[in-house]
């Protein structure tokens, strides 16, 4: 039988940020309980910032009924003269019954004690006020807190529980709340519970006291009021999707309204504005013919008719969190930038000052700056972005909006009247920062943004700040991915070999298995095979390689490579492999060796260009490996045939170790 069964537990406000990041395992984690119950079953879960709800349209009312096969010892260890021994007696105690009720089976083996044992399924009432107690301890959001008197923790007090299974009460107590057919309504509506009969009557009632349940309806209701405003302003709502969860998360019953401020606020950068009204306030910000505006929305979760004084209100608060902005902006701009406090900040222990910092990355800009042919121009200006750099951590707004850090540093230079490419160097210096991020714009900034990411890099792997398994506090792995990125895109030549230790070039290889996760990795081992360092070269072997391997055909270009990799298994292919043309005596190897010093003795203007002509090759080295007895009795033979197969396979080398390439 089944029967529907709603799940209330009602809290205080939960905090967004944690609750939205524990949501994606929110579901995943009922359905394990109820799998491991034996009641797994469709269900939808539902939030609002005060209830937590999961509603099963149709619930078993009882566990199936199941059957239990054990199987125990062999018949014939487990009686000895018909007395049973300590192995019957052992499994009848395991299965709890006595030895008369056990019988044997033969499973192919020969007969071994047997026991069959039906079970009948409990009543779901019985265990789901268990299962949703499990489900509320494995919930993670960090911190916990303490209410009343008791010892046990959740992130906010937990006020209510419902568990209702058809039109039944089912029994159930959740930190010391009992289970009842009642629940809150929204706070503008009602300090008291209401009633209600059965699940129907929950969501008739939950809608008709101000809640909002369902989170998709809240989400359409907000941008839909946004909509509506944008149409009868005639300017655009910027939607931030991260804030539209949050304020998704925190509202029950959500109206999107418009407030100004001040139009000398808009004096402001347009990041300072936005992170005022967003970090602080949880506002949208509104732009119109591109350019912010003086005014903002605002998702209120009032249930109310009339919104003036929640508009003043907002309107109040977000003032002086922009005076402050402008006091902060003022202040830096009348200071300016210097990097002289830069000498009392600690990079990292062991590693100096960020002033220290800033002196490596400029001596390593100038170093990259002369081998990607830069002017002495250039190459001048490179130095001051860089000692400029990190400047604006000195800067009350920085100190204020930590996430501003190098755009300020472009702000203030640019007001300063510096460079273009100076200003806009500090401002791109920390890209990319993330899976999505742009890039640096120029190869100016590139060379800036890659001494940073390097310095950082070498600097922490030289105190032992490396990370393992899948801890990375430095944002390590993401600067070498970025590495990589700043130069496929500029098409700089960055041998990294050339500038970082042996462990750090492992890391960066061990990183290109996940930069390149469509690639082979047998084609990735097979291009860092041949020592190759650097990274532009890398993408374009890789490039070139991988679609060849992905092939149809390259099954059969496979065999052939394996026998050219197993002939040359005993050489050493790092030194020269001397061929002498009069020792051939075949015309097959004569034409193989023809055929190569052709496709060496030619230019190629890109990899793809090269392995069509090296892979060109297996018609010779077939006919080779058919016709030619490269084991020669004469061992001066011998070697020459081998050095013969040993230079093509150089001449792979050259783009890929093909012997590590596997299908």
């Amino acid at each position: 039988m089944i029967k529907p069964l709603l799940v209330e537990i009602t809290v205080e406000e939960l905090p967004a940020i944690p609750f939205l990041k524990e949501l994606p395992n929110i579901e995943k984690k009922w359905a394990d309980i109820l799998e491991a119950n034996n009641l797994l079953c469709e269900f939808n879960f539902y939030y609002t910032p005060r209830r937590l709800v999961f509603w099963h349209r149709e619930f078993k009312v009882a566990q199936d009924d199941t059957v239990v096969e054990q199987l125990g010892a062999p018949v014939s260890i487990a009686y000895k003269d018909g007395e049973p021994t300590g192995a019957a007696i052992g499994f009848a105690k395991k299965c709890g019954v006595d030895i008369s009720e056990l019988s044997s089976i033969d499973k192919g083996r020969g007969e071994v004690l047997y026991f069959k044992q039906e079970v009948k399924g409990k009543e779901s009432k019985e265990l789901l006020n268990d299962m949703v107690n499990e489900f509320i301890k494995s919930l993670n959001f960090g911190k916990s807190m303490k209410w009343g008197s008791r010892k046990d923790s959740f992130i906010r007090p937990i006020r209510g529980l419902s568990i209702v299974l058809g039109d039944d009460l089912v029994d159930g107590e959740l930190y010391g709340m009992k289970s009842s057919k009642s629940s809150f309504a929204h706070r503008m509506v009602s300090y008291d519970k209401f009633d209600f009969d059965f699940a129907g009557d929950y969501f008739c009632k939950l809608g008709k006291n101000g809640v909002v349940l369902y989170q998709d309806e809240r989400r359409k209701l907000i941008l839909d009021q946004m909509k509506k405003i944008e149409s009868e302003n005639s300017f655009e709502i910027i939607i931030d999707e991260d804030l539209l969860d949050e304020v998704v998360a925190i509202t029950e019953y959500p109206t999107a309204l418009v407030g100004n401020f001040d139009e000398e606020f808009l004096e402001l950068p347009t990041e300072v504005i936005i992170g005022s009204m967003k970090e602080h306030q949880r506002y949208f910000e509104v732009f119109e013919n591109g350019q912010i505006t003086n005014k903002f929305i605002v998702v209120s979760n009032s249930y109310t008719k009339d919104f003036t004084e929640i508009i003043a209100g907002n309107e109040k608060v977000l003032r002086p969190r922009l005076a402050d902005g402008m006091f902060f902006y003022k202040n830096d701009l009348k200071n300016g930038l210097n990097n002289e406090g830069l000498k009392k900040i600690t990079f990292v222990e062991g590693m100096g000052s960020l002033h220290e910092k800033i002196q490596r990355e400029a001596k390593l800009a100038q170093e990259l700056a002369k081998s990607f042919d830069m002017t002495n121009e250039d190459i001048i200006l490179l130095e001051k972005a860089v000692m400029m750099s990190k400047s604006d951590l000195l800067t009350d707004m920085v100190y204020e909006f930590t996430d501003l850090q190098g755009l300020m540093g472009y702000y203030y230079a640019k007001a300063a009247g510096e460079d273009e490419k100076v200003y806009t160097a500090i401002k791109e210096q920390y890209l990319p920062d993330g899976e999505d991020s742009d890039l640096p714009s120029s190869k100016f900034s590139a060379i800036v943004a890659l001494s940073n990411k390097l310095d950082t890099i070498k600097a922490l792997f030289s105190v032992g700040m490396i990370p393992t398994g899948s801890r990375d506090p430095f944002a390590l792995r993401r600067a070498a991915a970025g590495i990589v990125k700043i130069c496929i895109e500029h098409k700089l030549n960055l041998d990294i070999k050339t500038l970082v230790s042996s462990d750090i070039v492992e890391f960066f290889n061990e990183r290109l298995f996940k930069i390149y996760s469509h690639i082979n990795p047998s084609v990735i081992k097979a291009v860092l095979s041949t020592g190759e360092g650097d990274i532009l070269e890398i993408d374009s072997k890789l490039n070139a390689l991988n679609p060849i391997v992905q092939s149809s055909d390259f099954k059969e270009y496979s065999a052939t490579f394996k026998r050219v990799a197993n002939i040359i298994k005993d050489l050493d292919t790092s030194s020269t492999l001397a061929i002498d043309e009069s020792l051939f005596e075949d015309e097959a190897e004569k034409q193989l060796y023809i055929s190569y010093k052709n496709v060496i003795s030619k230019e190629y203007v890109t990899y793809d260009e090269q392995l069509e002509a090296l892979f060109g090759l297996k018609p010779q080295l077939d006919k080779f490996f058919e016709e030619v007895f490269v084991n020669h009795e004469n061992e001066v033979i011998k070697t020459n045939r081998k050095n013969t197969i040993g230079n093509v396979y150089q001449a792979f080398k050259t783009i890929a170790d093909i012997k590590e390439i596997t299908i």
